[in-house]
């Protein structure tokens, strides 16, 4: 099968395309803001501009701009094409739902009323405007990679010593390891029933305080420097409050229903898988 990525060389981009050659599909790198999909079965749309830095308007502008804009252009680019591909599966996000408290979320629950929830919406919209092809919508958590994200950017303080939680640490944090977000996007591209949007999280969110005490027990460090909520706040502004402290607890129900085993389930495991190889 011939499969276009976007976003081919970033974190998740780079892990998918390496286990499509190595299953013998043909991978096409889509360059940042083309169009041309060159006869693929396939498409993943996985670019999108950085959220993790501070938001200043023209930033929101470019962060927004690169999701929504970005998908209708893929969206009318099919649209325009005599040999259209079988399916487009284009990440989301789970700021859909905004910041939750404890409330339980499943792909079902309702969006929320915050930028990134707004964004996330106008970009799921954009994908399944695509007419007569299966589009499928994956509401990525939190990727844990040693190689970079979230988790990259977390083991450097951890292995100093100099972790620990974010503000009161009670917001919940919904995850998914690499290795099974890979097999997710796999399964999307090949199971013809899917369509619409998954969350793609493991099974077993955390609160933020139980992530950084797994994450220093892995490493065999102490986390017990938090970072106070305020000071997020005076570092980030918005930013901070819509996605470093905001509490979403995901279920992935959907993708359970479609038959999908997490290899790696629990926070540990993934972790040590990422960690120690």
């Amino acid at each position: 099968m011939r499969v276009a990525i976007t976003g081919a060389s970033g974190l998740v981009g780079s892990a998918l395309a390496r286990a499509l050659r190595e299953r013998g599909d043909e991978v096409i790198a889509m360059p940042r803001g083309g169009t041309e999909f060159a006869g693929a079965a396939a498409i993943v749309h996985l670019a999108g501009a950085p959220i993790a830095v501070r938001w200043t308007a023209a930033r929101k502008k470019e962060i927004r701009d690169s999701r929504v804009l970005g998908t209708r252009r893929i969206v009318e680019a099919i649209a325009r094409s005599a040999v259209k591909p079988k399916v487009l599966v284009c990440a989301s996000a789970i700021g859909f739902y905004g910041d939750r408290g404890d409330e339980i979320l499943k792909d079902d629950s309702s969006a929320g009323s915050d930028f990134l929830a707004d964004v996330v919406r106008d970009w799921e919209a954009a994908a399944r405007a695509t007419v007569g092809v299966r589009a499928v919508q994956l509401r990525f958590g939190i990727v844990l990679s040693a190689s970079g994200g979230a988790l990259g950017k977390m083991l450097l303080p951890f292995k100093l010593g100099a972790g620990g939680q974010l503000g009161s640490g009670t917001q919940w944090m919904s995850w998914i390891g690499i290795h099974d977000l890979v097999r997710v996007v796999l399964l999307a591209i090949d199971t013809e029933s899917m369509s619409g949007a998954y969350n793609a999280t493991a099974p077993q969110p955390v609160t933020n305080a139980e992530f950084t005490a797994t994450l220093g027990r892995v490493l065999h460090r102490p986390a017990i420097m938090p970072v106070p909520g305020f000071s997020l706040k005076l570092m980030f502004g918005e930013m901070a409050v819509s996605a470093m402290l905001a509490s979403q607890r995901v279920l992935p129900a959907r993708l359970e229903a479609a038959g999908f085993r997490f290899d790696q389930p629990e926070l540990e495991g993934a972790l040590r898988s990422e960690i120690e190889g």
